[in-house]
């Protein structure tokens, strides 16, 4: 996200690790957290389904949900309701018996000398009653049956919604629909959905201007980009866990509360703190990586080029006139 060329991707890998929220804190291993992530950003612009088949026989998110302790007649439910519950349905589009039933499909995987081994005969290859339909329903079965309910489209869209639009406006039933509809006729195909959800009028619209928080991750990371920072991860990655979000250990499966969550007396101070420590040059950690002054040097209008950089000149004219007051008493280093 620092560094990488292809920002809209690593937004969308980061929308993706909040929804399959997944952490190292009961994994326990690095390397099945690093391929998770590698999955994750795979298919972060391509294809759901794909996306949803890889994720439900990866390591780390079979430990994390306790698939590897599933056996024929005695399954772990704890993937099967989180796939149709916080994956790909939503409450209120499956039952409490489909859950037990979906489970029986995905038992027989073990983790052997740190290997996902599927053994046959643990695995429960009996009739299984899902959704109505009958059938000797594997794993990739229960995903395919999920992905065939209209809800699917529509519980996906509703998130891409809050995390690209607007954790308060919310979308009309019209307008997801409308977005479901396009994504199901691409077969799940996420960069034809936010091709048209970023160029729909809604997008634009003062419904959801301005109106969404953002995550400390994307306040820290938006920061550095603007300012053409050269800051190490590890340090920031520190600085974020204060704020409240520790990447690769979000705080349950459901992920990051998000939204006006990420706001209170503390976290707004340390936001301020983490800004002033980016930019002061003077921060043990971040030294001078991150210098507006440098950026700026030789720039007439500084206090311009920043409120168009980070607010698209979007700022009422009384608070811009402050600002320039105060940078004018206060110059810093390079006469800024």
């Amino acid at each position: 996200m620092l560094a990488g060329d292809r920002p809209l991707h690593e937004k969308m890998t980061l929308f993706w690790h909040d929804h399959f929220a997944t952490s190292i804190v009961k994994v326990q291993q690095a390397r099945f957290m690093l391929g998770h992530y590698r999955l994750l950003s795979k298919h972060a612009l391509g294809n759901f389904r794909k996306l949803v088949g890889g994720l439900s026989f990866d390591p780390a998110m079979m430990i994390w949900l306790d698939t590897v302790e599933s056996r024929k007649g005695k399954p772990n439910e704890n993937y099967a309701r989180e796939l149709m519950e916080l994956f790909t349905l939503g409450i209120g589009n499956y039952t409490e018996a489909d859950i037990r039933e979906a489970a029986r499909a995905f038992t027989g995987y073990e983790l052997v000398n740190n290997r996902i081994v599927f053994s046959p005969r643990k695995h429960d290859d009996d009739d299984k009653l899902v959704f109505g339909k009958t059938g000797r329903w594997t794993g990739d079965d229960i995903v395919k049956l999920c992905l065939e309910k209209p809800a699917c489209a529509e519980f996906v869209v509703r998130k891409l919604y809050r995390f690209f639009f607007s954790e308060v406006s919310l979308p009309t039933s019209a307008q997801v629909k409308t977005a479901a509809g396009i994504y199901r006729e691409a077969d799940y195909d996420t960069t034809t959905l936010l091709q048209a959800m970023l160029r729909s009028e809604h997008f634009f619209s003062p419904a959801v201007h301005r109106r969404k928080v953002k995550s400390p991750v994307e306040f820290a990371v938006g920061i550095v980009r603007g300012l053409e920072g050269n800051i190490g991860a590890l340090p920031l990655a520190t600085r974020l866990e204060n704020l409240g979000q520790q990447l690769f250990a979000p705080p349950s499966v459901k992920g990051w509360d998000g939204g006006r969550s990420w706001l209170n007396a503390q976290t707004l101070l340390l936001r301020g703190n983490l800004a002033s420590a980016l930019t002061s040059t003077r921060d043990n950690a971040f030294g001078d990586r991150c210098d507006p002054a440098a950026l700026l040097k030789g720039e007439p209008a500084a206090v311009d080029a920043l409120v168009s950089l980070f607010l698209q000149n979007d700022l009422p004219a009384a608070a811009k006139q402050k600002l320039t007051t105060y940078a004018a008493a206060h110059p810093g280093p390079d006469g800024l």
